[in-house]
């Protein structure tokens, strides 16, 4: 009797459920409307697009010491002295005096050479700023892609939520066949008992599922940075690519992939860096000139005040003659770093490649695993289909249904799973070759 009940409430839930959701069906979330939102809202890639600004903002002629200093200067000193003084003739003074200093005017300095350093600051500020460039498509890519494999993932969930209804509505219908034939006397009140838990059983599957399909929900609000409580639907349909031709990614990755130009500029930075090192060798030459007003008072000197104005100038030079040989040390570790710089750049292309060939191999083994499923998951209907019709005439135990229920419930799970899998691999292989394209 509890049994009856229960299995009579969970029909009610069931249905009450799916009038709710048809009353309130949330809006369709398409993966363009996806990435579009993700890519205005995230703050990874806002982030990343200011830390650029900066970067290009640092790109200037001033910053790498071309253009001159102009500063306008005031300097203001003054002293209370008390004065005790002996003369030649015997005579003394006594007196308190108060002295002051003002000097204000404009001046100007300005490295004119400093073994063409300034050319290598500004040769590695516009690097830097190609980093940050490369940096930013490589967050709005990294960012784009995690939407798209948030958003199949949740298509792959949902239709193993709809799959898992279907098993529900079998495990329904069995118990109604089994009910039917006990309230006849041709079945057993086990069999009734055996396909509520089989009901019972898939219920809890369903509720499970849904329970994953709401947290990836959140994940991908947590993405696209909007309330995460916000309800969407998704499509339903995984389109994988099965032309990817593993000698192109390949070739593409050389040339497009975001690690391995990072590298090869950090390479380039290296070199820079030398440049650097190597410019404090030569002499550093500036001219400086300035335009001075100055105002004195010393009450107790030959002059009482004086009043002076005038341009004043000058060239400065100096060269490294000596400095505890810390320049042919610098100079070997920059060296160093460019060897470093060059086996970073070979190690980044080997594991670049390294986990395309495995991405490769999974998206080829899931094309395959597409192929079969889809087969197998025709086969298995039909034979759960024969086997419903036996059941429903008694020719067929209850443990046969549920056999060849399982393997219907079974082959759909492996062929949207082998869906997923190809779909994540062609996805991933296509972020690293710098080749994402939204349909």
């Amino acid at each position: 009797m509890k049994l009856k009940k229960l299995a009579c409430f969970l029909c009610c839930y069931l249905a009450f459920a799916a009038v709710v959701k048809a009353q309130t069906a949330p809006s369709l979330l398409t993966l363009k409307d996806a990435v579009e939102i993700a890519l205005k809202n995230n703050y990874n890639i806002v982030l990343a697009k200011n830390n650029k600004t900066i970067a290009q903002n640092n790109v200037t002629p001033g910053n790498a010491g071309f253009l001159p200093v102009v500063s306008a200067d005031l300097t203001q000193n003054s002293s209370d002295q008390h004065i005790n003084q002996t003369r030649s003739d015997g005579t003394r003074n006594v007196l308190t005096a108060k002295n002051s200093n003002l000097s204000y005017g404009p001046s100007l300095n300005w490295t004119i050479f400093n073994g063409f350093a300034m050319f290598a600051n500004y040769d590695q500020l516009k690097t830097i700023n190609e980093l940050n460039s490369v940096t930013e498509r490589d967050t709005v890519l990294a960012t784009t892609t995690d939407v798209i494999l948030t958003y199949y993932d949740l298509i792959n969930q949902n239709e193993q939520i709809k799959a898992q209804n279907g098993a529900i509505a079998i495990s329904h219908t069995q118990l109604k066949y089994a009910s039917a034939k006990f309230s006849v006397g041709t079945a057993s009140r086990l069999d009734v008992l055996n396909a509520q838990v089989n009901l019972n059983t898939d219920t809890a599957t369903l509720l499970n599922l849904l329970q994953q399909f709401k947290v990836s929900k959140i994940k991908m609000n947590q993405i696209l940075v909007r309330d995460l409580q916000t309800d969407f639907s998704v499509t339903d349909t995984i389109v994988v690519d099965d032309k990817m031709v593993l000698g192109d990614i390949l070739t593409n990755a050389q040339t497009q992939n975001p690690a391995i130009i990072s590298a090869q500029i950090n390479k380039r930075l290296a070199d820079i860096n030398l440049r650097q090192v190597q410019a404090t060798r030569y002499p550093v030459v500036g001219v400086g000139a300035g335009y001075t007003w100055t105002n004195a008072k010393t009450p107790a000197g030959f002059t009482q005040t004086q009043n002076a104005r005038g341009i004043n100038y000058g060239l400065t030079a100096s060269i490294n003659i000596f400095n505890g040989f810390n320049q042919n040390r610098r100079e070997q570790n920059a060296k160093i770093q460019i060897d470093n710089a060059a086996i970073g750049i070979k190690q980044t292309q080997l594991n670049v490649e390294s986990q395309i060939n495995n991405l490769y191999v999974s998206y080829l083994s899931g094309l395959d695993l597409v192929k079969l499923g889809q087969s197998n998951v025709a086969i298995a209907k039909r034979n759960l289909d024969i086997s419903l019709d036996k059941y429903k005439i008694g020719t067929i135990t209850p443990l046969e249904i549920r056999e060849a229920q399982r393997n219907y419930l079974a082959a759909q799970s492996t062929f949207f799973a082998a869906q997923y899998q190809s779909k994540v691999a062609e996805v991933t292989l296509k972020q690293i070759t710098n080749n994402l394209n939204i349909q």
